[in-house]
């Protein structure tokens, strides 16, 4: 029976609960901040699935006592009474399976990590720059409704508005198990400000959402990074062009550069680029399993393949369509203004349905 099968899951998992719960106790595994930190993740992640656990046995235990009593009751009030609680506990049992399955997935560790959010203008010259300015704006509206920090790094402005390329770090609950959808290549139709004969034209930016790396996630040596500083060309008030706040960080063994500007301390510019550095090599092996995922998901949801194509905004007909899904939705003047959440979910419920396909549950 499928019941028992997914008991005999649960069980093993309420094994591992309780060795996870005995573990994060002990002093000798506290004083390895690595390995508590990855044992209380795994303790959070359990804990869902434990109360599943003990509630779906709980349904079980009533159901085998409300037939005891349609077996061995002679009233007639009774048997009914245990026929109507027999017939609600029945119906739990689909609903409650499904919500174990999911819960049995396993979580991406990367979910509840902060992300940095790269946008850049592709293909298109200065329709590009101000496609990239608007789905900037985008997805500074979408974190502000979510109550997210958005701290922009590094700015490249385009020569007729909007970004050549802009760098933002994004904290929050969970900003990266939902930006992460966001990765790819967004292309633009409309009538560009500078065309005069009313021609639509098709213009592309690429979006890049990388998990943040914490302190612990990579080792990283003084002695392969060069620094270097340089006066800021952006805002900044009267430092600007006059101190050398802005660094440069390059990483020698990978080639790795980042710089950062937005700070009048260059001690300030120096922490944030250090953080990002950081961030851009823990997703060179993060990438490598991105790259296992997306072998076996044919939506290509969240597999960090940023040349993939993946949303087309067509201004003349108010229409956004996602091509992993094949969701189309006629409401762009509220997309493009950070309404993005029904996108995503139901990105997020084509991938869930995918995972359940892998793991065979």
């Amino acid at each position: 029976m499928a019941e028992n099968m997914i008991l005999d899951k649960l069980e093993g998992v309420r094994i591992r609960f309780d060795e996870v719960s005995q573990l994060i106790t002990d002093p000798e595994v506290i004083k390895d901040m690595k390995r508590y930190i990855k044992l209380n993740k795994e303790y959070k992640f359990l804990e869902p699935l434990m109360e599943a656990y003990h509630e779906f046995k709980d349904i079980f235990s009533n159901i085998e006592g409300a037939r005891n009593i349609l077996q061995e009751e002679k009233d007639e009030e009774m048997r009914d009474m245990a026929k109507m609680e027999l017939d609600e506990l029945e119906a739990r049992i689909t609903p409650m399976e499904d919500n174990i399955k999911f819960l049995l997935l396993p979580a991406d560790p990367e979910d509840d990590k902060n992300a940095v959010l790269e946008i850049r203008a592709g293909t298109g010259g200065d329709e590009a720059g101000i496609f990239a300015g608007d789905l900037f704006r985008m997805y500074t509206k979408f974190c502000e409704s979510r109550g997210w920090k958005m701290e922009v790094t590094h700015v490249s402005e385009g020569t007729s508005g909007g970004y050549k390329e802009v760098v933002t770090n994004v904290s929050g609950k969970g900003v990266y198990g939902i930006l992460k959808y966001e990765s790819g290549v967004h292309r633009v139709q409309r009538v560009p400000q500078t065309e005069t004969q009313g021609r639509v034209h098709t213009s592309a930016a690429t979006v890049a959402v990388l998990p943040e790396a914490e302190d612990f996630d990579i080792d990283l040596k003084e002695s392969d990074i060069r620094k270097d500083t340089y006066c800021s060309s952006g805002p900044g008030g009267q430092s600007v062009n006059t101190t050398y706040s802005a660094v440069r960080l390059t990483h020698n063994p990978s080639g790795i550069v980042v710089t950062c500007q937005d700070q009048k301390s260059q001690l300030k510019n120096y922490d944030k680029a250090l953080k990002e550095l950081r961030t851009r090599l823990y997703n060179l092996e993060y990438q490598k399993y991105m790259d296992a995922i997306s072998s076996k998901r044919k939506t290509m949801v969240s597999t960090g393949d940023r040349s993939a194509k993946i949303r087309t905004y067509n201004w003349p007909q108010g229409r956004v369509t996602d091509h992993r899904i094949g969701l189309t939705l006629y409401n762009l003047s509220a997309i493009i203004d950070g309404d993005i959440k029904e996108i995503i979910e139901k990105l997020q419920l084509a991938e869930n349905a995918e995972r359940l396909k892998e793991a065979d549950l």
